[in-house]
């Protein structure tokens, strides 16, 4: 009994310092790890960013923070670091050439939620695909589409690709293209199509309309027709005003040989 006790003293003259040394670094260094998280926290909200971004950067700090304070403890009880720090160099090297698809998509994420080129319920067209943004992960992109599917994009996909916001400002032009016969009145044509345009309150005069003579085509002489009006409205306008210049050209005996439109665009 007494050899062992001998003995711990030895040890504890021996590794004594140094094993308080490293609790010492363990206790001071989470403490001031979490400290720095909370930093970091604080002032990724005050700047705005995205919940998703401020949980996974805060996170990586912490983790970061730790494995720093694991490796100056280890230091401080005499282990060698320099091979542990090799080591964990390797593998992160390794894991990030067998994740290099994935660390894309991930980089692309933080891009889209640094940067907001849209937000969640945004009509946006990216990738080949138009819908409404669901859900903005720090991976993938969730759309939905005008016939209810559910698309999962990778975000590398979205950030290598030219991004269409539909809904990112207030006002939007609605661009439509009203065909009339070659025995038609031009300037009465584009007198019917004023008013049609002046009496819905849904059509903004500032920016002014645009109507004008585009195209003689082979059976028509093509009208574009270019209200503005606030993003909202967009198809309930293109719509409604379809129909009311079909109507009241055909009160004025203007003949239409066929409707034509180049809007091809979805609007939720």
């Amino acid at each position: 009994m007494e050899t062992v006790v001998e003995k711990l003293k030895e040890f504890a003259a021996l590794y004594g310092l140094q094993i308080v040394g490293a609790i010492l670094i363990l206790v001071v260094g989470r403490w001031v790890a979490k400290l720095l998280k909370n930093a970091v926290r604080r002032m990724m909200e005050k700047g705005k960013a995205e919940p998703t971004l401020v949980a996974f950067v805060v996170n990586l700090t912490y983790i970061a923070l730790l494995t720093f304070v694991i490796i100056a403890a280890l230091s401080q009880l005499g282990v060698q670091t320099t091979s542990f720090i090799a080591v964990v160099g390797a593998a992160g090297l390794a894991i990030g050439l067998a994740l290099q698809g994935s660390l894309a998509n991930f980089a692309g994420g933080v891009l889209l939620l640094i940067f907001r080129p849209f937000k969640t319920d945004d009509v946006i067209e990216a990738a080949g695909v138009l819908g409404v943004v669901e859900e903005i992960q720090v991976f993938t992109t969730t759309l939905k589409t005008p016939d209810n599917k559910k698309v999962i994009i990778p975000n590398a996909k979205l950030t290598g690709d030219n991004i269409t916001n539909y809904t990112a400002k207030k006002v939007r032009r609605v661009d439509m293209t009203v065909g009339v016969s070659y025995e038609a009145d031009l300037k009465k044509t584009k007198e019917v199509l004023r008013d049609v345009l002046a009496a819905d309150n849904r059509i903004l005069e500032d920016p002014a309309p645009t109507i004008g003579v585009v195209e003689l085509g082979d059976n028509s002489v093509n009208f574009v027709v270019r209200p503005w009006t606030e993003t909202p409205n967009y198809w309930d306008v293109y719509f409604d005003t379809m129909q009311a210049i079909k109507e009241r050209l055909d009160a004025e005996g203007i003949g239409i040989p066929f409707p034509q439109t180049d809007v091809h665009l979805y609007q939720h």
